[in-house]
């Protein structure tokens, strides 16, 4: 079993990020690339937490991914969407603390 990656750490710090920038107004092409970002993060967090054995955040990730799915897009107003995106962006910054590979001593300990 691997452990979590630098780029994966980083992918959710850009998605938080980009996330939070959405709620600025853009034009629709930075909407596309946000929901490819997201959906691709949280896809890829979502197989890393079944492998670490961490269903709750699997499933978590697995329904952001399928919200910002870009191939059959959910459709939602703006003032829908921004409430979604703050939550997302947290639930990207709380993932860094929580989805992590446990090491020896925290085996050993339990």
């Amino acid at each position: 079993m691997r452990g979590i990656s630098v780029g994966f750490l980083i992918s959710r710090l850009i998605a938080s990020g980009m996330l939070i920038l959405a709620l600025l107004g853009y034009p629709y092409s930075y909407y596309i690339l946000l929901r490819w970002v997201v959906c691709g993060t949280a896809a890829y967090g979502a197989f890393k937490s079944v492998e670490l054995e961490k269903s709750s955040w699997a499933w978590i990730l697995g329904i952001i991914a399928l919200l910002f799915n870009p191939i059959i897009p959910v459709h939602f107003s703006r003032k829908i969407w921004a409430p979604i995106d703050v939550m997302v962006a947290l639930i990207f910054v709380v993932s860094i603390f929580t989805i992590r590979k446990k090491n020896y001593d925290d085996k050993t300990q339990s």
